[in-house]
């Protein structure tokens, strides 16, 4: 059942926290916040993945906050690699940047260790071996145990596993985004690399719960994406009210459809759905054991793709930030 992230055996349903703190709409309390955070380890979720940008470090602090005496219950991942504050606002992978991410991250996390210490996003401006070489210090120094990319091409994740293993590649993966299928997936497979798919169940659209995108509160981070808007969404919505038919046929939710077909691409796979849900909470979490037969994930493969989804998955000023092989 277990499947290896980094140097670590995980249950391969993690829990992307980000929805707890910031990205779409009003954030829960931190009441509500605590709770889900405990309910996940009382299920069995034991790998949590939060990040610096999210909600500038109050994610990575309810955490903190809410785990308290359980640190030793999960696997903890975090990144670092996207600067929200002062001057140098984007994305900085030089090493002085990687040190002092570091140490922020340990201070809010409240830990003396991160388990796994990801890089948000791919820094041209920096060489990839003194990035990583910054991070390989931290291992050393038994700060992080593993560190990880996220969105990088194939040619950098083969760059950066040269100068030292990679533990993990975080991307987003799920049944209407197949960019990993240009390239990442195979070199992840071949490298022995844990792929790591973040959005599993399409930013909550494959869960069959939204219904018109002008309900989304303002700040949700889905109105600026293109698949979202009036052009895209009614064809979007019309594969999806679909897949929820295909999933209530198969006994399943949509979540756990979307969320099992994704841990179906490999046996490096993990997914990390995130949810303010508790009934979603453990619905997730019972797809990586849920029976689907092989003919409905086929089906499902088949209904929604690169080729039947309308619109990408990001607008065109974000696109060219992202150094994941994108589809024309």
């Amino acid at each position: 059942m277990k499947r290896q992230l980094a140097n670590r055996s995980v249950h391969p349903v993690g829990l992307g926290c980000m929805n707890l703190s910031w990205a779409y709409g009003t954030p829960p309390s931190h009441e509500d916040g605590v709770k889900l955070l405990n309910r996940a380890l009382d299920l069995g979720y034991d790998h949590l993945d939060t990040a610096r940008i999210y909600g500038a470090g109050k994610n990575e602090a309810l955490i903190a906050s809410a785990l308290k005496g359980r640190r030793n219950e999960f696997f903890l991942a975090s990144k670092c690699g996207i600067v929200v504050e002062g001057p140098k606002r984007g994305v900085d992978c030089s090493p002085e940047a990687i040190n002092a991410a570091v140490e922020t991250s340990l201070k809010l996390l409240e830990t003396d260790h991160i388990d796994l210490y990801y890089m948000h996003r791919f820094d041209p401006k920096v060489p990839i071996a003194d990035s990583v070489g910054a991070l390989k210090d931290a291992i050393d120094a038994g700060k992080i145990g593993a560190y990880g990319v996220s969105e990088w091409s194939s040619a950098h994740i083969r760059e950066a596993h040269e100068v030292h293993p990679v533990g993990a590649v975080q991307t987003e993966y799920s049944l209407w985004t197949r960019n990993v299928e240009l390239g990442v997936l195979d070199t992840c497979k071949e490298l022995g690399i844990a792929l790591v798919a973040f959005s599993p169940v399409g930013r909550g659209a494959l869960g069959g719960v939204l219904k018109d995108p002008a309900t989304l509160e303002e700040g949700d981070l889905r109105n600026i994406m293109p698949r979202f808007n009036a052009e895209n969404w009614p064809k979007n919505l019309a594969l999806i009210e679909q897949f929820v038919a295909l999933a209530s046929e198969a006994g399943v939710t949509p979540g756990q459809l979307a969320n099992a077909w994704v841990l179906s691409r490999g046996g490096n796979v993990h997914v990390i759905p995130g949810t303010t849900s508790l009934q979603h909470l453990e619905d997730n979490y019972n797809a990586a054991t849920v029976a689907i037969a092989q003919d409905v994930l086929d089906r499902a493969d088949a209904l929604i793709n690169q080729q039947t989804v309308a619109g990408h998955r990001y607008h065109d000023a974000i696109r060219p930030t992202i150094d994941t092989e994108d589809f024309a």
